[in-house]
């Protein structure tokens, strides 16, 4: 089953210390990259990513979060006929989800649809940014901020300044 829902701020409250710092680096290198970046969508297990649903959550400070729940790969086309009907500013990836998660072919197929559609994808892995992520920047990239500029120019927006291209 698949639904949208608004990140629950009381997530945040279970969050802990996972990726916390992760998610306020990448959320930041976005505000700054693409500064009309108002909604980001998510395509994860909400379940099963709770902890770094409620990281992401308290890093978004005034930004929509809007997350698609899947349970599988197979969900992925549902999510993105979801995402196209109300066009988020952007996506992120949730590294180690175990559904759509860095790495994944859930992932690259969420990248490569959602850049079709304009909307850029930001990741906080080296994985994420090879795979076709838009921006890229967490303890994955080694604290470097990351472009994959071909995918940029497809989701048209602009390659972060100073971003390391892969």
């Amino acid at each position: 089953m698949i639904f949208l829902r608004p990140a629950c701020l009381s997530l945040a409250l279970v969050a802990g210390t996972l990726a916390a710092g992760d998610y306020d680096a990448l959320l930041g290198a976005v505000k700054k990259s693409w500064p009309n970046c108002q909604t980001i969508a998510v395509v994860c297990d909400s379940s099963g990513s709770r902890a770094a649903l409620a990281a992401l959550t308290s890093a978004a400070g005034g930004m929509k979060l809007m997350v698609v729940d899947v349970k599988g790969p197979q969900d992925m086309g549902k999510a993105i006929g979801m995402l196209s009907g109300r066009k988020p500013d952007a996506m992120i990836l949730l590294a180690g989800d175990h559904v759509a998660g860095d790495g994944s072919s859930a992932a690259t197929f969420l990248i490569q649809r959602m850049a079709a559609m304009k909307v850029p994808t930001a990741t906080t892995t080296e994985a994420g940014v090879k795979q076709g992520a838009a921006l890229g920047l967490g303890s994955g990239t080694g604290g470097k901020l990351m472009s994959n500029a071909k995918v940029a120019a497809v989701a048209g927006v602009a390659v972060p300044a100073g971003a390391m291209a892969l």
